[in-house]
């Protein structure tokens, strides 16, 4: 007894497939009715000598009662019911369709270097130039007259033309001297823009690359192009890291010289990039030229070997990254000649052209290592960054092109901000959910770390200078100064075998002076616990070291107290081992939060204590701490530096994630095109992202889906009360900027929930 005549004929198939006997109402007279379907069930079906059922009935008999576990969309017996499909949601094809808008999203053209468009036409080569005699510039090389050598290629340019490649590197040498006049020195660089401009090699036959190779290198040396390009950075850093000697003092003009030769480079590895990303490097048959493929660009046998293609963090990328973090330092403490070369901003443009070239390269075959190529990159980088102000590195994020390496950047510099202050943010991998449930509440602690603190918020003593000082890219930026290394105790690396580290070991013997000695040092983690999870101030707390925990407690930032082992806190060592003194002193520190501690046994500290006046104490102790808290929060002081570098950092952060995987667009009235962002809110209209993604292995269309369920959870109204009241009430426009972007998001979210 159904009434809709499409739905009325899939039930009957349903039941002739069980090989039951189907009727239509009314049946036949003869006709033995054992069971009647019916929907709506009404007072007419229940009026035949056998059991009424609703037609749900025959998916919990197929299925089960838990039916809406396994993606089905269950029907109620409500007369008002509309006539909704059986499956709501095909959630398998869900995820395939997430999938491929991931990989559409992946492969889009990046960088867009709109300048190329007026290189050469690939389906109208130019004509070959007529064979020229150079015979007269060799000898012209010969006698030293590099002006008029220069001169006479440059009157003989032509498309198609290529000068011997040993005349163009005599007269780099002449170049690099120093005696060159600027007048030289731009006409060379024109040359060189002329030969790109008439045979880029992306659209010309492997031997221009070849070409381009032995022009393009240190003319004494001959190692490559990625030697000569270190050497010409390092002359621009004032470092004594170069192939060979180079003329000393640094000269403006071979300063400027060098400068343009790395701009050349860029724009080079720019074209590369630009014929990858739209094509334009297959060239149609016929034409003479036998392209060769992308493995075999200058831009690949720049920065990577044969063997290290497979990881994006080759040698050469993190030389360059160094070189990198040395010029921002630099490029924020100069305010002269050095600061107009841009050298930083050259960099930061190289290092964005090698990452996406790459990426383009395996993203099809291997998303996974494309992700773990960008994460170890943004590691790595955050790594050799830490004594870099926290200003200076926002700044950084700001002027990448990329957005997916400004997206990985700006996550690890964020995560190492958080771990310098003292505290730590999940490793999962990165998602709306997180950067509200854990960025956005960082952000607090990150705005109550002292100024002046271990965190460095300026230049620092690490960093190069141009004072004439000589420094390598990797020891001015990761070793420490000879005054340091001075103060370094003996055995600090040293890890026993139970995992304890040298401030473990001082702690326990109550060594406070080298406790001083180890907290002093840039980079230590007061919270590093061993193989057991035993962290220092638990073995200060647990062996009475009353001198080292009043050492820990003063660092800044302040030790973890809530640390349980097997739920025993520092506090609950002190006072299980009758170190009062102790107990009372973390008291006054923390407060009584920490009295409401458990242990395994679900005793609290207090529990702990059999004396009543001990109790008391204890008590008193933490009245002190609690009136203490309550004082600092009433007059809140701020790190605004840090707290302005990390919301400008969060805001880039969310920027670049929207970018790069933002969630397909929402579907129109009559537009199937975007129809995915309908069919991804109507899956999680009934259901949560884990019912939705259950069994899925592409991680990226889970993540999708959990990013949607975020945006509607915003537009509920929740998460946005984990922002802080300190972080809303600042002043700083980077932080007051990143509160408007929350507020954008939970404005999408609200769309979305009304869409529903």
């Amino acid at each position: 007894m159904v009434q809709e005549p499409t739905r009325r004929a899939m039930f009957k198939r349903l039941l002739k497939a069980g090989r039951a006997k189907v009727y239509h109402c009314p049946p036949p007279t003869h006709a033995s009715v054992t069971h009647v379907m019916a929907k709506p069930v009404t007072e007419d079906s229940k009026s035949h000598n056998a059991p009424c059922y609703p037609v749900s009935h025959i998916v919990q008999h197929l299925f089960g009662s838990h039916c809406v576990d396994m993606k089905f969309n269950i029907m109620k017996d409500d007369p008002e019911e509309t006539k909704d499909s059986f499956v709501d949601v095909d959630f398998s094809k869900l995820e395939k369709e997430l999938r491929d808008y991931v990989i559409k999203q992946e492969g889009r053209p990046r960088l867009g270097l709109l300048e190329f468009l007026g290189y050469h036409d690939p389906y109208r080569p130019q004509s070959q130039a007529t064979e020229t005699d150079f015979s007269n510039v060799g000898s012209m090389i010969e006698c030293g007259l590099f002006t008029e050598a220069l001169d006479s290629i440059r009157s003989a340019m032509f498309p198609g033309l290529l000068p011997p490649a040993p005349y163009l590197v005599s007269l780099l040498e002449y170049a690099q001297q120093g005696n060159a006049t600027s007048v030289f020195l731009r006409n060379f660089l024109q040359v060189m823009y002329n030969l790109l401009v008439t045979n880029p090699p992306w659209l010309a036959p492997s031997t221009v690359k070849k070409y381009f190779s032995k022009v393009l290198q240190c003319p004494r040396c001959k190692m490559g192009p990625w030697p000569y390009l270190e050497t010409a950075i390092s002359y621009c850093l004032s470092s004594e890291v170069t192939c060979h000697p180079l003329p000393g003092p640094a000269l403006p003009t071979l300063l400027h010289f060098h400068s343009d030769l790395l701009a050349f480079f860029l724009k080079l590895f720019q074209g590369e990039l630009h014929s990858v990303t739209t094509g334009e490097c297959v060239l149609p048959e016929g034409t003479g030229v036998s392209q060769a493929s992308a493995s075999g660009s200058l831009l690949y046998g720049t920065f990577w070997t044969v063997w290290e293609r497979s990881t994006l963090l080759s040698r050469a990328v993190k030389q360059l990254t160094q070189l990198l973090v040395q010029a921002v330092v630099e490029d924020y403490a100069e305010r002269g000649e050095r600061q107009k070369l841009h050298l930083a901003d050259t960099l930061l443009d190289l290092l964005s052209v090698l990452v996406e070239f790459w990426c383009q390269q395996h993203f099809k075959l291997n998303q996974n290592l494309v992700e773990k190529g960008l994460k170890d990159l943004a590691e790595h980088f955050a790594v050799i960054s830490q004594d870099v102000s926290p200003e200076v590195l926002a700044e950084l994020v700001v002027r990448i092109r990329s957005t997916r390496l400004k997206l990985m950047i700006a996550d690890a510099i964020f995560r190492s901000l958080c771990c310098r202050s003292g505290f730590t943010v999940g490793d999962e991998p990165l998602s709306f959910k997180k950067m509200v449930l854990s960025y956005i509440p960082a952000l607090e602690n990150l705005a109550q770390s002292p100024t002046g603190a271990r965190l460095r918020t300026g230049l620092t003593s690490h960093s190069c200078t141009s004072q004439g000082i000589g420094c390598s890219a990797q020891s001015s930026l990761v070793n420490e100064t000879s005054m340091e290394k001075e103060n370094i105790p003996r055995g600090l690396n040293r890890v026993n075998a139970a995992g304890e580290t040298l401030l473990h070991r001082a702690c326990k013997r109550n060594q406070v002076e080298t406790v001083l000695q180890i907290l002093s040092l840039p980079g230590t983690d007061v919270n590093v616990k061993d193989h057991a999870g035993w962290t220092p101030l638990h073995e200060a707390s647990n062996h009475g070291s009353t001198a080292c925990v009043e050492a820990l407690l003063r660092h800044c930032p302040a030790p973890v107290l809530n640390n349980q082992v097997g739920g025993v806190s520092p506090l609950h060592d002190a006072v299980l081992n009758g170190h009062m003194d102790i107990a009372k002193m973390l008291l006054e520190h923390a407060g009584s939060v920490i009295l409401q501690q458990n242990d395994g046994d679900g005793r609290t500290a207090l529990d702990l204590v059999s004396a009543t006046s001990q109790r008391e104490e204890l008590l008193h102790s933490a009245h002190v701490g609690d009136s203490a808290l309550r004082n600092n929060l009433t007059e809140p002081r701020l790190n605004l530096p840090l707290i302005e570098a990390g919301s400008s950092l969060l805001a880039h952060l969310i920027f670049s994630y929207q970018q790069e995987r933002g969630l397909p667009g929402h579907a129109q009235p009559g537009d199937q095109s975007q129809s995915l962002g309908h069919t991804l809110l109507r899956a999680l209209e009934t259901h949560s992202h884990q019912t939705v993604t259950l069994g899925w292995t592409n991680q990226r269309a889970v993540k999708l889906v959990e990013d949607a369920e975020t945006l509607l959870e915003l537009g509920r109204g929740s998460y946005l009360g984990q922002v802080s009241l300190a972080v809303k009430e600042c002043k700083g426009e980077n932080t007051q900027f990143l509160m408007e972007i929350l507020e954008d998001l939970k404005s999408r979210g609200e769309a979305l929930v009304a869409d529903l």
